[in-house]
């Protein structure tokens, strides 16, 4: 893609099922908002809100994950995009145990480049037939 272009995708994690890995039970994820955080909690980071089986869930993406990936790009991370990276680490979470019922998860840098790829792979991978 050349700079300044957009990424066109069906969104996938922003309405989702996973399933827990220790209770091995279904939890629906749905989301519910996108909150800049330095107003709210004056921190340097983008809140995106779920309910998770109807409990809230916050998954913060600091402002400097988005700056890198606009220096390594030239891209910038719309909302959209911000709400894919968050799900697909809301459902990772879930899937590996490493959600425990947890309110707020707040990602490192590494962590929101490693949950953007990984969503644009799974985004823009090809229909399987």
């Amino acid at each position: 893609m050349a700079v300044g272009e957009s990424y066109t995708f069906f969104a996938m994690f922003d309405d989702f099922h996973a399933q827990d890995r220790w209770s091995k039970t279904d939890v629906h994820c749905i989301y519910k908002g996108l909150v800049v955080a330095i107003a709210t909690r004056h921190a340097d980071a983008v809140d995106i809100n779920f309910l998770a089986n109807g409990r809230p869930v916050t998954i913060a993406l600091p402002h400097r994950g988005l700056e890198e990936y606009q220096k390594r790009t030239g891209k910038v991370i719309t909302d959209s995009l911000a709400i894919q990276i968050a799900g697909h680490y809301l459902k990772t979470a879930i899937e590996t145990g490493e959600h425990a019922g947890q309110e707020m998860y707040s990602l490192t840098v590494a962590e929101t480049m490693q949950h953007l790829d990984a969503a644009l792979e799974e985004l823009l991978a090809p229909a399987k037939t």
